[in-house]
């Protein structure tokens, strides 16, 4: 019994003396923390994915709108006519409605399927651009773990690095820069 109670101690001892030697490690771990939303939405890419976006879109768009607009006008005309019409006339100006609701609807459905997909391959590209600038970043600093907002509970603002990254998106695309905060100082478990 004595024998058995000595090596559960002996093996507690190297568990928690290997525990320790691995602190030091973690002390000089540099952490830091981004937040990909705020990339994407401030960034000059992520700002100019979003205007070719929009610039692409916007003539169907607008067709949509006036074609929504032109389809409201007869529901409107075909409710205050209505009870003046013939039958016959009624009859042509309901399916002349319901023929363009239905194309409305097609169209509509086809443009932000349409939306969507340019969206989708834009984002991929951006998200590999900024990802590749993350790394690169991440490297020039020498910092060991990059987390995203989305995986963190919580992060101090000194480990926030994305102000850092959208200076450096800004510098290659050539905007200007705002000022700069100061650099995030490496994270410490424990602190």
């Amino acid at each position: 019994m004595k024998r058995l109670i000595s090596s559960k101690v002996v093996v507690g001892l190297m568990v928690a003396g290997s525990a320790l030697a691995a602190v030091p490690a973690w002390a000089d771990l540099k952490i830091g923390v981004i937040d990909p939303n705020r990339l994407i939405l401030e960034s000059p890419q992520g700002k100019a994915m979003l205007d070719s976006l929009k610039a692409e879109f916007a003539p169907r768009e607008r067709t949509l709108q006036a074609q929504g607009e032109s389809l409201k006008a007869k529901q409107d005309r075909l409710q205050k006519d209505g009870a003046t019409m013939s039958e016959d006339q009624r009859a042509r100006a309901e399916k002349e409605l319901r023929d363009g609701a239905r194309d409305f609807e097609r169209a509509r459905g086809e443009l932000q399927d349409d939306v969507s997909a340019r969206r989708n391959e834009g984002m991929s590209r951006l998200q590999r651009t900024l990802g590749e600038e993350v790394q690169g970043y991440a490297k020039a600093q020498n910092y060991d773990l990059i987390l995203t907002t989305e995986a963190v509970v919580y992060a101090t603002p000194a480990n926030d690095i994305t102000p850092a990254i959208l200076t450096v998106l800004r510098a290659r695309s050539g905007g200007a820069a705002p000022a700069a905060r100061p650099a995030a100082s490496p994270a410490k478990p424990g602190k």
